[in-house]
C-alpha cells in the first residue's frame, strides 16, 4: 500500500481551490497560534489540518481529485454504519429484557433471599477440576488435614479442610464490595472512608434507553448510616449520527453527556467533602487569621456528581473538564459492559484483566492516601486577605486509564 509523503522544502505543487495555498511549518504555526490566544484544542486541530493540507498538496491534481471521490464513498459508508449501530443498540435493548430475570435471580442469591437448589449449583464444566484446584491451593498454603502429622508420606492423598458451616451467613457477604476491591479501575476510585458504604451495596443494574439512546446505571443500597437514598443513579446520553461538520470522524455511538443524582447525606456523614483550616495573613497589618472551609474530598461517590461543561467549550477549563468527563464515560461504559454482566467472575478473580491482577497487591498503598470527610488540615495561604479560587476538583480514578480492556466501538467518547 502506497503512502502519501509530505511535501519537501524544495518541492512545490498546485493547490486546489478551497485549500491552503501557503504551507507553514508546524512549529511556526504553533507559535503563531499561541500568540493569538488560541486554545490547545484549537491549536492541535489547526496544526493537524495544516499537515493534512500539506500532504494533499504533494499529490498531483488528478490524484487529489480521486481522493475526493474516495471521501464521498467514505461518507456513504458512514451513513450506512450509523444505521448499523442504531440497530445494534435496539438489539441490546431487546436482549436486556432476556438478561433481566438472570440478574434478578443473581441479586436474590447474593442478598440471601433465595437459596439455590443442588441442581442449580452444578457446574459440569468446572466440577471435575475444581476439587483438584482447591486441594493444590490448600497445599500451597500449608493448610491441609493432618499437615502436622509427621507420619504422612509424600504422595499421600491431601484433603482440603472445609471451613465450618455458618448458619448465620446470609447470601454472599460483601459481594459487590469485593468486586470493587478486585477491579483496579473501581479500586482507584474507592477511598477508605467509602468502604463501609460500599459494603452496603446490594446490586448494580443497567436500564437501556431506546429513544434517545443511552443507558442508566442503578446502584442499589441497603439502609445505611450515611445517606437516605436506596438507589443512586448515573444516566448517560448517546448519539448515533455523524457530525454534520466532520462526518468522516464517526466511529460509532458517542456518549456526549451524563447526569448524576443528588445524594441525601445524613448530618456529618458526607464523605465527598472535608473541612480544612487555612491561615491567612493580612497584606498591610500583618495580622493572621484562621478560616475554616469545606472542600471536595476524594471519594467514589463523586462519580454521581459529574462536572458541567462551561459556557465556552474552547476554554482551558473546558479542556480539563472534558478530560474528566472522558474518563467518566469510560468508567460508566466499563461498569455496564464488564462489571454488571460478569460480576461473579470479577468476584472470584476469574474474569480480571492483567492490569487488575498486577494492581491487586498495590491496593494497600492506594488507600493510604485517602482523606476522611472530617479531616482538618492547615495550609499556608497567600498574603492576601481574600481566598483564592479553588482549582478544578480532582476526581479519583481519572488518571492513567486510557480505554478499558475490551471496550467495543459502540462507546466512543466525545
Amino acid at each position: 500500500m502506497g503512502t502519501v509523503e509530505r511535501a519537501g522544502d524544495d518541492h512545490t505543487s498546485e493547490v486546489e481551490s478551497g485549500e491552503e495555498e501557503e504551507i507553514v511549518a508546524g512549529g511556526e504555526l504553533a507559535q503563531h497560534l499561541m500568540k493569538s490566544g488560541i486554545t490547545r484544542n484549537e491549536m492541535f486541530a489547526a496544526i493537524t489540518n495544516r499537515l493534512h493540507a500539506e500532504a494533499m498538496a504533494s499529490l498531483p491534481p488528478n490524484v487529489r481529485r480521486r481522493v475526493r471521490a474516495l471521501r464521498s464513498l467514505q461518507k456513504e459508508f458512514v451513513d450506512i454504519e450509523a444505521k448499523f449501530y442504531s440497530e445494534v443498540h435496539a438489539l441490546e435493548c431487546k436482549y436486556e429484557k432476556l438478561y433481566k430475570p438472570l440478574f434478578e435471580k443473581r441479586a436474590q442469591i447474593v442478598g440471601g433471599d433465595y437459596e439455590p437448589t443442588d441442581d442449580e449449583c452444578q457446574n459440569p464444566w468446572r466440577d471435575e477440576t475444581e476439587e483438584e484446584e482447591l486441594a493444590r491451593a490448600v497445599q500451597g498454603a500449608a493448610i491441609t488435614d493432618g499437615s502436622d502429622d509427621k507420619t504422612k508420606q509424600p504422595g499421600d492423598e491431601i484433603k482440603p479442610i472445609e471451613p465450618p458451616m455458618d448458619p448465620n451467613v446470609k447470601g454472599i457477604p460483601d459481594f459487590w464490595y469485593t468486586i470493587f476491591k478486585n477491579v483496579s479501575m473501581l479500586c482507584e476510585m474507592m477511598q477508605e472512608h467509602d468502604e463501609p458504604i460500599l459494603k452496603c451495596l446490594q446490586d448494580i443494574k443497567v436500564q437501556m434507553h431506546e429513544d434517545p439512546i443511552g443507558f442508566t446505571l442503578e446502584f442499589h443500597f441497603a439502609p445505611n448510616d450515611y445517606f437516605t437514598n436506596t438507589v443512586l443513579t448515573k444516566e448517560y446520553s448517546m448519539k448515533c449520527k455523524p457530525d454534520e461538520e466532520n462526518p468522516l470522524e464517526f466511529e460509532g455511538p458517542e456518549i456526549y453527556s451524563c447526569k448524576g443524582c443528588e445524594i441525601n447525606w445524613k448530618k456529618g456523614k458526607n464523605v465527598t467533602v472535608k473541612t480544612i483550616k487555612k491561615k491567612q495573613k493580612h497584606k498591610s497589618r500583618g495580622s493572621v487569621r484562621t478560616v475554616t472551609k469545606s472542600v471536595q474530598a476524594d471519594s467514589f461517590f463523586n462519580f454521581f456528581a459529574p462536572p458541567a461543561m462551561p459556557d465556552d467549550p474552547n476554554s482551558t477549563l473546558a479542556s480539563d473538564i472534558q478530560a474528566l468527563l472522558t474518563a467518566d464515560f469510560e468508567i460508566g461504559h466499563y461498569i455496564r459492559e464488564r462489571v454488571v454482566s460478569r460480576a461473579v467472575l470479577l468476584y472470584t478473580g476469574e474474569g480480571l484483566d492483567d492490569d487488575d491482577e498486577d494492581d491487586f497487591e498495590e491496593e494497600e498503598d492506594s488507600y493510604s492516601e485517602g482523606d476522611s470527610g472530617t479531616e482538618e488540615e492547615e495550609e499556608e495561604c497567600s498574603t492576601e486577605e481574600s481566598e483564592e479560587d479553588e482549582p478544578v476538583p480532582r476526581r479519583r480514578g481519572m488518571k492513567k486509564h486510557g480505554k478499558p480492556h475490551d471496550t467495543p466501538a459502540e462507546c466512543k467518547q466525545q
